[in-house]
């Protein structure tokens, strides 16, 4: 059965990302469509998989993690018009009975990301 998961790590301090609001899109024609919003936890993950099961669809997707307000509540001071706000990550997931993982790594001035385990 395949899944969809993420994580954050905070790499300015190493620590997990917790209680960034995340939303996960799908694309349907030239639009994405909001599918869900949750939270990552003290763990810096969401307590479930995005999507799992026959929820999961080959398809485009799009995750958008809100990291200013997160950096904000950790005390780091950021300009009125932050250098990252919302980091937005699009990807694919063409076989749907896979699990995809999809991290970030993030800080206030850069972001990574890969297909994880």
């Amino acid at each position: 059965m395949g899944k969809l998961t993420t994580h954050v790590l905070d790499t300015a301090s190493g620590l997990p990302g917790s209680e960034i609001k995340v939303s996960l899109f799908r694309q349907e024609g030239t639009d994405f469509v909001l599918v869900k919003t949750t939270h990552t936890n003290s763990d810096g993950r969401t307590d479930q998989p995005l999507l799992e099961g026959d929820d999961l669809t080959a398809g485009k997707y799009q995750l958008v993690f809100e990291t200013a307000h997160y950096f904000r509540q950790q005390g780091v001071e950021l300009a009125s018009v932050p250098f990252l706000d919302d980091v937005v990550i699009r990807f694919g997931i063409a076989d749907a009975s896979s699990h995809y993982h999809v991290p970030l790594l993030v800080s206030p001035y850069s972001f990574s990301t890969y297909r994880g385990s």
